[in-house]
């Protein structure tokens, strides 16, 4: 294993996101997909969306971040596996090997996006980068803040966020995070959305924080870039 940044995983991340996988991301070593092709293809799955999986695990697979704070904390590492789908319904692919049993999968969608599959697909973020970034910055926002507070269930409906702007930088989808004056809050609605289950709605606010809590002290203080 090895500290893991390399310029094909920067691209696209904000340095915030990037010091983070620098600093914590770890490389380990996982087979390659591309002996499966001739396999795959015999299944019925396109060569295009083999070509998608094989360019996601040249670029990501092996990934080993700290948990995120939500989904048990996301998969162990990014690794790839056998599409699912069909052309009618658009094809998914497994984004990484879960880090604890939870009762869905991680995997990317037709367009990127990075989400959970249970009952029905929930995009999380347009993106694996964007998922990259919330990870990032729920370990910076934890790390500043003066209080955590988590809510949950119909709780998450009396967070006003009217005063808030999207963080831009994570995505968000289903998921997404919100800035204001001194404060952050995560809010988490894949789970709910893709086991039909409203009661695993969550949301983390972090408060108590300065600028640099608030934009991690690098570059662009809207967008933290």
């Amino acid at each position: 294993m090895q500290n893991y940044l390399t310029n094909d995983v920067a691209e696209g991340l904000t340095r915030r996101a990037r010091l983070f996988v620098s600093a914590h991301g770890i490389k380990i070593d996982v087979p390659p997909v591309g002996r499966l092709r001739e396999e795959w293809l015999a299944l019925g799955v396109p060569s295009a969306e083999i070509d998608r999986v094989a360019e996601y695990h040249e670029r990501w697979g092996g990934l080993v971040l700290p948990p995120a704070p939500h989904y048990d904390g996301g998969p162990k590492y990014l690794d790839s596996d056998l599409p699912e789908g069909s052309s009618d319904e658009g094809w998914l692919f497994p984004a990484g090997t879960d880090r604890t049993a939870v009762p869905y999968s991680f995997m990317i969608g037709p367009d990127g996006e990075f989400g959970v599959y249970g009952e029905r697909w929930a995009p999380l973020h347009r993106s694996v980068e964007g998922w990259v970034e919330s990870v990032a910055l729920a370990h910076h926002a934890s790390m500043w803040a003066r209080q955590v507070t988590r809510v949950t269930g119909d709780e998450v409906d009396a967070v006003a966020l009217d005063a808030f702007e999207p963080v831009e930088e994570v995505k968000g989808m289903t998921d997404t995070w919100w800035r204001g004056s001194d404060s952050l809050i995560a809010v988490y609605a894949g789970e709910a959305e893709c086991l039909s289950a409203p009661q695993c709605r969550a949301a983390l606010i972090y408060t108590g924080l300065d600028e640099w809590g608030l934009y991690g002290g690098v570059g662009d203080k809207r967008k933290g870039l």
